[in-house]
């Protein structure tokens, strides 16, 4: 799912002619600690810095060293508990100003699993703003 996080990126990217500095926060969900490196590395690779603006649903949600999440958890719970219950109020409370959010999921397959068919992985992004705060 990292590689589609990152083309989600650098299309809002090319889209909205804008850089990682447009963005208080980049937030994915759920690449784990192994899709965010990733991630990070598809990101360096086009001359832009997430390190210190980006961060997982799956990383926030789970504790990696207590329950062992090196590739993270469930995408579409990671996504929708942690947007609102640390996104969105941090948005709202002015923390954030400009939020880009980028949820990932695989499209599963019985059939293309049984066929020995690879996963492909999705990622859409979302900008959440508090106009007040711009």
């Amino acid at each position: 799912m990292a590689p589609a996080a990152f083309h989600t990126i650098q299309q809002n990217f090319d889209d909205f002619q804008v850089d990682e500095s447009y963005y208080d926060k980049i937030i994915t969900g759920d690449l784990g600690q192994v899709g965010r490196t990733i991630l990070l590395d598809f990101m360096k690779n086009k001359g832009h810095d997430l390190e210190k603006i980006h961060t997982d649903c799956g990383i926030e949600i789970f504790n990696s060293e207590d329950q062992d999440t090196h590739a993270g958890g469930s995408g579409c719970g990671c996504a929708a508990s942690t947007l609102c219950s640390y996104i969105l109020p941090k948005v709202q409370n002015g923390t954030w100003k400009r939020v880009l959010f980028v949820p990932t999921g695989a499209l599963l397959s019985t059939v293309s699993f049984n066929e020995g068919e690879t996963i492909p992985g999705i990622a859409h992004a979302v900008v959440i703003e508090n106009m007040g705060n711009l």
